[in-house]
């Protein structure tokens, strides 16, 4: 499965891509942004379970955003159960060296329409932190509506944060 983009494609990870997403994903700035369960430090046996995991997925949710074929940061969806199996949560991250080119935001319009077209979803929603402008900005940019803060409603750190509910109906 491959989702041609506008910046980047979308495909599934290989174990080819281990050595770009160590490196990319190696990063303070990226981790301060993403849960816990996204490791700072980043290491190639994180890498490794990383992608043995994402190759699981059936159907495909996890995605390498690719350029020139090289993994540059990944996104994802993960859909709810029993009766929120018509909804999921977007995550994504993209290496340091590639914010500011549109490149994020062109693929997430791409799995918003795997989402909805393939995956036979009603409601895909995020939960950037408060303070994540730049996370806020690529929902609003696809038509994200803000529903509400959650306040008081993540831990990162030691540090309580406020989270920002979007969500983007089929």
């Amino acid at each position: 499965m491959i989702i041609n983009c506008d910046k980047c494609l979308l495909r599934k990870w290989e174990f080819s891509d281990l050595s770009s997403l160590v490196a990319n994903a190696h990063n303070p700035r990226v981790a301060a942004n993403m849960r816990d369960g996204f490791p700072y430090p980043y290491t190639t046996e994180d890498g490794d379970e990383w992608i043995t995991v994402a190759r699981s997925d059936d159907p495909l949710q996890n995605f390498a955003i690719t350029i020139d074929n090289q993994a540059v940061g990944g996104i994802g969806l993960a859909p709810g159960e029993d009766i929120e199996r018509i909804s999921a949560e977007l995550g994504y991250w993209l290496g340091e060296k590639y914010w500011g080119k549109g490149i994020t935001s062109s693929a997430v319009k791409g799995i918003l329409e795997y989402g909805f077209n393939e995956l036979g979803l009603e409601r895909i929603f995020a939960k950037p932190f408060e303070h994540n402008t730049a996370s806020r900005r690529i929902l609003e940019k696809n038509d994200f509506k803000l529903e509400g803060i959650l306040r008081r409603s993540a831990i990162k750190r030691g540090k309580i944060y406020n989270q920002a509910l979007y969500a983007k109906i089929k």
